[in-house]
């Protein structure tokens, strides 16, 4: 059951608002009462667009889990952080509360983040309880409205460091690309703390838009203050390989690769660990 978009709307956007676009399993007549994880997908697109590959496939292989899933078309440029980070925390405090309605576990809110949308799922883990990044400050939410329970990542953009990707923080940052300050606030192996959710993440070795020390160094932030994170590093894979398929490959037989496509069943595997169905 698809349900029709949500609009999200923060201060300071320049175009107009977000849109959560939610695709709901109905409630079974065998459990009437069961309440299911929502996974809500952030495609990637470097901050200027959002892939197609990493939306609507994605939500469908969710659902076969048992997961609810919505995908947040969030804002890119010419909007400049910390706005599509605002209404990620908005769309979250949105599900949550719908949670009766939708048949929502309000405790398994998880966002999954594909490069530059791995950046952004990452930014709200780091970020959550510090509401004056994310909005909160002004009164609209609270740090545990925009609470994320958990945080998949696919080849996610993490460092504005040496490995960084530099078009994505161009666009995240526009014209205080260039500010020291901004730059280490939005580099999320130093925002590191041990608030950060439990985490699963993947990288290839050979992704070359995105390279593989950002999820290396965002392993090292995470061991060092003691958060749960389970991680896979694949030999092989384009940057953007989505589920490795040829769902998510189309015509682009460059993202069909076999080595990656277990990640889909080995993030099923961490979720029934943590949200059991009820």
């Amino acid at each position: 059951m698809i349900q029709p978009s949500i609009s999200i709307t923060v201060p300071g956007q320049q175009t107009g608002p977000a849109k959560l676009r939610l695709y709901l399993l109905d409630q079974l007549s065998f459990a009437p009462d069961r309440r299911r994880p929502v996974i809500l997908i952030l495609p990637g697109g470097g901050y200027e667009r959002r892939s197609d590959r990493e939306s609507e496939p994605i939500a469908m292989k969710f659902l076969a889990m048992g997961c609810h899933a919505a995908v947040l078309e969030y804002s890119v440029a010419p909007n400049c952080f910390p706005v599509a980070l605002r209404e990620l925390a908005g769309a979250i405090s949105e599900l949550r509360s719908r949670a009766e309605e939708y048949h929502i576990n309000p405790r398994a809110i998880i966002p999954c983040g594909f490069s530059a949308g791995g950046h952004l799922a990452a930014s709200l883990g780091a970020f959550w309880n510090r509401p004056e990044i994310y909005g909160g400050g002004a009164g609209l939410l609270s740090p545990d409205q925009a609470r994320p329970d958990g945080l998949i990542l696919s080849y996610p953009v993490i460092t504005s460091g040496p490995f960084c990707h530099k078009g994505s923080f161009e666009r995240l940052l526009g014209g205080q690309a260039d500010d020291g300050t901004k730059r280490e606030l939005v580099s999320l192996e130093r925002q590191i703390s041990p608030d950060f959710p439990p985490v699963f993440f993947w990288h290839t070795v050979t992704d070359s838009s995105v390279p593989v020390e950002n999820s290396l160094l965002l392993a090292s932030a995470l061991k060092q203050n003691g958060v749960n994170f389970e991680m896979h590093i694949y030999p092989s894979g384009i940057h953007g390989v989505a589920l490795g398929t040829e769902e998510t490959a189309g015509i682009d037989h460059r993202a069909l690769e076999p080595c990656c496509q277990s990640w889909i069943s080995l993030v099923q595997s961490w979720l029934e660990d943590r949200w059991p169905a009820a």
